[in-house]
């Protein structure tokens, strides 16, 4: 049936809250605010309308949604947005994957709608099993990947097809706009960002330099060539992505999959890019509302881990410095991964390194020591979650890098990111250590290794925790109590 003669109040209805029920609880959004929606409801445009396109040329695409007890509201306007918001030529079918939902008919009553098609798990499989078997029944030349909990903005497919029309190996991604969790407000996002990664591997976004963005105001429209994509929105050649090889089917629930797919794109010829015409929103939640067999942070690491042994080459050992945890977890086999990387002649990481992501920076060309600074009682320095002018303390040793991810380089600075520890009030007594732009003429922020202390440079001072409590790490004289040892977990110490 067409979508407008479906039953939306029916079909949401019937899991509407309980009277007093906790309206996150569910889905870890305000599924209350959601469900008052309409499926078609109007939201702002937020593209760069200056692109066209001549759409008797773009090929069709399938569109491959994969799901596990989704909200009804979320996940019906995110296929009436595909079917409003794009030339019905071009959607060749809706394909929802159902990773063993509790209520199977979640999806099975989207089925009436025109185009959509529903396929069942019959036990859970996790995001990549899950889209795999959305690919592999898509008909379309192209598949076009979405999370279940979005909304599709006006003319976003076409830039995305016209960029894979013109190359086959370009893996696009739109501008991902935010729906509030709260109270599904449509909000733009930045045009100035792409995706990258600190050396823990967790994604992260970059804004683009002021250089950058000059460059792009005379040619706003140009693709933005991303090192990394968030993972969850994208469209590519179904002929190329069964080429480099799918997903990793090893991989469990979700996590690390973008990290593994973006390395693998790069490295094997291909291209990671943001269409800046292409909007689509999509709802960010603070917390997964499912769960992860043998918990989130060890699936996350076993991922992580395996995209890391199958691509990073010997950089992996930065990883395993900012994370040392991850060596704990078990990774399983790879070698028919390492074989999709022999196969398509795929480039060595130090490749990816120096020509799509030279912003990060290689501890081994500029640190003498990474990774976590830890004292012997289990404790490591920590931001806290502080950034500029912000202090550093302690906190337990979690090895899993983030706050805790520092690096000392050659001209003796102690970076966390861009940001320097730096004696706040001088070299004396008692100066509390903040986070401060990175200086290389600073001499405050020079800091000399001296067995196990971390000393000012030339100065009588060292990085001490003996009052942490109130103030953070400070500078004390230099003696050899307990509260002044320190050790990087890579490098020299």
């Amino acid at each position: 049936i067409p979508w407008r003669d479906f039953d939306e109040v029916g079909y949401i209805g019937a899991t509407a809250l309980r009277h007093g029920e906790d309206k996150y609880k569910r889905n870890k959004f305000n599924q209350q605010a959601s469900d008052h929606l309409k499926c078609d409801r109007s939201i702002p445009d937020t593209r760069n309308s200056l692109q066209t396109w001549d759409v008797s040329r773009l090929p069709a695409t399938s569109v491959i949604v994969t799901y596990h007890n989704e909200a009804r509201s979320t996940l019906l306007r995110t296929v009436v947005s595909v079917l409003t918001k794009s030339p019905p030529s071009l959607i060749q079918d809706i394909i929802l994957v159902d990773d063993f939902s509790d209520n199977a008919e979640d999806g099975q009553l989207l089925a009436k709608i025109e185009k959509v098609r529903v396929l069942r798990n019959n036990q859970r499989e996790g995001l990549m099993r899950s889209r795999i078997k959305g690919a592999d029944a898509a008909t379309a030349p192209v598949l076009t990947f979405l999370d279940s909990h979005v909304e599709c903005n006006k003319h976003w497919l076409e830039p995305l097809l016209e960029r894979i029309a013109d190359d086959r190996t370009a893996v696009v991604s739109p501008i991902i706009d935010v729906i509030n969790m709260d109270n599904f407000e449509y909000v733009g996002a930045s045009a100035d960002l792409r995706g990258g990664f600190d050396w823990n591997l967790v994604f992260k976004w970059d804004y683009m330099t002021a250089e950058e963005r000059r460059r792009r105001s005379s040619n706003p429209i140009v693709p933005i060539a991303t090192p990394m994509i968030a993972g969850g929105l994208f469209s590519m050649d179904k002929s190329y992505f069964n080429q480099l090889g799918k997903y990793d089917t090893a991989m469990d629930v979700w996590g690390g999959e973008n990290l593994e797919i973006s390395f693998r794109v790069w490295q094997c010829g291909g291209r990671l890019e943001i269409i800046p015409c292409s909007r689509v929103g999509h709802v960010f939640r603070k917390q997964h509302p499912y769960t992860f067999p043998g918990g989130s942070g060890n699936v996350f690491t076993r991922n992580t881990r395996r995209a890391a042994e199958v691509w990073m080459d010997d950089y992996k050992e930065y990883y395993y410095a900012a994370v040392p945890s991850a060596r704990m977890v078990p990774f399983g086999d790879i070698e028919d991964r390492l074989e999709i990387r022999r196969r398509n002649q795929c480039k060595p990481f130090s490749w990816y390194l120096e020509n799509v992501y030279p912003e990060l920076r290689v501890p081994g060309k500029e640190a003498v020591s990474f990774g976590s600074i830890k004292q012997g009682n289990g404790q490591c320095i920590d931001t806290l979650g502080h950034v500029l002018n912000g202090n550093v303390g302690l906190y337990e040793c979690h090895d899993a890098g983030g706050n805790q991810e520092f690096s000392m380089n050659k001209e003796m600075q102690i970076r966390h990111q861009e940001l320097c520890f730096t004696a706040g009030e001088g070299s004396r007594e008692g100066s509390v250590v903040k986070l401060m732009h990175c200086d290389v003429n600073n001499i405050l922020q020079k800091f000399e290794q001296n067995k196990s202390q971390l000393r000012l440079f030339k100065s009588m001072y060292c990085l001490d925790s003996s009052h942490e409590q109130e103030t953070g790490i400070v500078l004390s004289k230099c003696n050899h109590s307990r509260t002044q040892q320190w050790r990087f977990t890579m490098g020299e110490s």
